[in-house]
């Protein structure tokens, strides 16, 4: 991490990143250990989560445009939580936290079942070479996993400019007995709370097409 963001860490850190139980991975989440949002952020209210928040654009721009509404940024990285934390702070969010660990381990044990109204995977690892597609995230496991944490009626939204990664998730999605659509024809209309991010125009500019998926929790 750079300077910066090393102080950011050491001190806001405890305010804004969960500390959860490990199990043997330094990013993994032990049994046993789910968390009620409402003790979290101290307030009943919508839960979005974000898959892989990077840096956190998207989310900073979702949390400081919706207060009423909480946000859990779920990241690996830690560089890119503690540039989240910088951004944070200068913003003066109160609705927003971060858990640095695996996000399937987070869908499956550290949120309560039906607990999220939203989980949004916006630009995943594509892994581009054909031999490394079995490590994409969107998978049929994914979708159970987080079936689980999502509500009834509950939203999965997703974004990717890699066109066949955005097929294999349709695919998948299609056939996850716990969702059904939420758009009409061969892709959803761009979502509308997805801030434009230097890393999404980067793509255009590449001539990727960028698709957007949504799919509701039956």
């Amino acid at each position: 991490m750079t300077p910066s963001q090393e102080r950011a860490w050491a001190d806001h850190h405890e305010k804004y990143v969960l500390d959860i139980p490990r199990a043997a991975a330094a990013t993994s989440v032990a049994d046993g250990v789910a968390r009620d949002p409402e003790q979290i952020f101290g307030r009943r209210a919508p839960l979005v989560v974000e898959v892989g928040s990077g840096q956190g654009h998207a989310i900073l721009h979702a949390a400081a445009e919706r207060p009423d509404t909480d946000f859990l940024a779920v990241e690996v990285f830690r560089a890119g939580l503690a540039r989240t934390i910088i951004r944070a702070e200068l913003a003066g969010l109160e609705n927003l936290r971060m858990v640095e660990a695996n996000a399937p381990e987070v869908l499956e044990k550290l949120l309560p079942e039906e607990s999220a109204d939203e989980v949004w995977v916006f630009f995943p690892d594509p892994w581009a070479k054909a031999r490394h597609h079995k490590r994409r995230l969107v998978s049929a496991e994914f979708a159970e996993i987080t079936a689980r944490a999502l509500k009834p009626g509950g939203m999965l939204r997703l974004a990717t400019d890699w066109e066949d990664y955005a097929v294999q998730m349709r695919e998948v999605l299609d056939a996850a007995p716990a969702f059904e659509r939420d758009f009409a024809g061969e892709w959803a209309e761009r979502f509308e709370g997805r801030v434009l991010t230097a890393f999404e125009k980067k793509g255009a500019d590449k001539g990727r097409a960028i698709r957007d998926l949504s799919y509701r929790r039956r």
